[in-house]
């Protein structure tokens, strides 16, 4: 979709999207020989290529139930990831094939009036430079590289690096995603969504105004959180967030916490309740859910923010600069001394 229109329905309304893809393919029963057999039960990345059939219905069951964007089945689509299950030299195949299913969906269930966008979905991998190690930086930049290609060739519209936790591998996710975008001729949207734990910073350590900070030298589409604890832990971060960027804002939250059954407290009546406040203080710009949603909570979502105002984006940016923490640069505490 052209950018220019897209911020125009942005400007209008609140876009949804979609709910949990990994939800959603347990409740299939699928069994080893629909992932291709035992060694790959588990990579859901591999039935982009085994099952089709069952990712694209997935897609379709949130956009019926009212998203506007759809992300594609490639959480796990890095080399990293695949390379648990010996996939690694089907990144670009994966990917490519994820992309193409969420957008036959999203071509399907489209209309002159209600375009439906599909975000290639990156997720953190299972690797993190300050928190893990057993990675470098350029082969994580690699990684995200060789996804991107994939994603693109696939027709994905926006790109979103998803349920971050550490911003060192999201400067190296950003390189490889811009080269790619760069090789490729286009200017697809990057979106970014962070975990934030009940500690209130990510597991890297930062908090959502430091996260910020430490990334407004990208063109960030959006920034926004996904994924954690669920709605009412995520408060004070969206508010936060809303005050600070000059990009788009988006949340995505898990239905609550599990408990020992695996099972998400929210019900989509009580998932969208607690996110109509983020919608009605202005704070949001795109809306979805995470871990334990169903389509049923995508359908209430949608429901809760029809009619509802987006979030207008800040046009002052706000002096500062942060490593751990934020340090907003003021009148009141200068000079700044930066040894």
């Amino acid at each position: 979709m052209d950018i220019t229109k897209l911020k125009q329905i942005l400007s209008e309304r609140i876009l949804v999207i979609d709910g949990a893809m990994g939800t959603q393919i347990q409740n299939r029963n699928l069994t080893a020989k629909d992932f291709g057999g035992p060694e790959y039960e588990g990579c859901n990345e591999y039935l982009n290529l085994t099952r089709p059939d069952v990712i694209q219905s997935i897609h379709e069951d949130y956009l019926e139930a009212g998203a506007d964007i759809v992300e594609t089945n490639t959480f796990g689509g890095t080399a990293i990831v695949l390379a648990e299950y010996a996939l690694q030299n089907k990144v670009i195949e994966i990917n490519r094939a994820g992309a193409r299913l969420a957008r036959a969906a999203a071509d399907r269930l489209s209309t002159p009036d209600r375009p439906r966008l599909v975000a290639g979905a990156m997720g953190p991998t299972t690797k993190t430079l300050l928190v893990t190690g057993g990675v470098t930086f350029d082969q994580l930049s690699e990684s995200f590289y060789l996804q991107t290609k994939g994603l693109i060739e696939g027709g994905a519209d926006l790109l979103l690096l998803e349920t971050a936790q550490d911003t060192l591998n999201l400067k190296a996710a950003a390189i490889g995603i811009l080269k790619a975008l760069n090789e490729s001729g286009r200017d697809l949207p990057l979106m970014i969504s962070a975990t934030i734990e009940r500690t209130g910073t990510m597991l890297a350590g930062q908090a959502v105004e430091a996260l910020y900070t430490s990334l407004e030298h990208l063109p960030l589409f959006s920034i926004g959180l996904n994924c954690a604890t669920g709605p009412e832990f995520m408060t004070d971060h969206i508010r936060s967030l809303a005050a600070l960027a000059t990009c788009y804002v988006s949340v995505y939250p898990n239905a609550g916490l599990p408990d020992e059954e695996g099972k998400y407290s929210e019900t989509p009546e009580s998932l969208s309740t607690k996110l109509a406040r983020f919608a009605d203080e202005g704070w949001l710009n795109m809306v979805g859910g995470c871990c334990g949603t169903t389509p049923e909570h995508i359908k209430a979502i949608a429901g809760m923010v029809s009619g509802k105002n987006p979030r207008v984006l800040q046009t002052n940016i706000k002096p500062a600069v942060s490593g751990i923490e934020y340090l907003p640069i003021e009148e009141d505490n200068r000079p700044i001394v930066v040894g």
